[in-house]
Formats: structure tokens, C-alpha cells, sequence
């Protein structure tokens, strides 16, 4: 059974940061693919940054410049430090990866989810 676990969300004010972490664990065969998405309230849930197991990275454009991503393979960890919050980046964070259980179960995962509040 795989678990996917996020921590680090809270309330921060304008122009603050913070940074999320996640780690995968159970019965892992390789990760792939790790990201973050969020979803606002009466929004769908988008995109924030993705890292593949290379590091390669790509972000949303209404992040880049003040998110990053990155991963600690070793420990099945993604992270994502966020810096310079607005009040649009208020959401619920959810940790992704895309994981191989075994030769035949390979699929996404999901967390569920820490909550980023940005507001004075």
C-alpha cells in the first residue's frame, strides 16, 4: 500500500513564504514523475510545478520566479519552497507522484492535500 503525505501548509501574509513537503512510502518500486497541484475554492485543480526523476522542472506561469521544486530521491521526497505568496496562491496543495508499485501497477498518486493561506 503506497501512502502519499504532505506537510507544511498555514496561513503566511503577503509576500511571506513557506514549503511544502511530501514523501511517498510502502511498496515502491521507482517514482517517476512528482508534482504539486492546488485547487481554490469553485476552481479546478491545476498545476503548480512537476519534477521529473531527472530533475527536470516545469512550472505554471503564474508561479515561476518565486516557486520552486525539487526532490530527494533517497527519501521519495518532493518539496516546494514557495516565496513571495500572494493572496491567489490560497489553496489546498496536493502532492502528486506517478509510481511504479510493482512489474504490473504503475499509476498516480495523490496526498491529501495541506491547506496555503495567504492573507494579512
Amino acid at each position: 500500500q503506497v501512502q502519499i503525505v504532505e506537510s507544511g501548509g498555514g496561513l503566511v501574509q503577503p509576500g511571506g513564504s513557506l514549503r511544502l513537503s511530501c514523501a511517498a512510502s510502502g511498496t515502491i518500486l521507482s517514482i517517476y514523475a512528482m508534482g504539486w497541484y492546488r485547487q481554490a475554492p469553485g476552481k479546478q485543480r491545476e498545476l503548480v510545478a512537476r519534477i521529473s526523476s531527472l530533475g527536470i522542472t516545469n512550472y505554471a506561469s503564474s508561479v515561476k520566479g518565486r516557486f520552486t521544486i525539487s526532490r530527494d530521491n533517497a527519501k521519495n521526497a518532493v518539496y516546494l519552497q514557495m516565496n513571495n505568496l500572494k493572496s491567489e496562491d490560497t489553496a489546498v496543495y496536493y502532492c502528486n507522484a506517478d509510481l511504479r508499485e510493482n512489474w504490473t501497477a504503475r499509476g498516480d498518486y495523490w496526498g491529501q492535500g495541506t491547506q496555503v493561506t495567504v492573507s494579512s
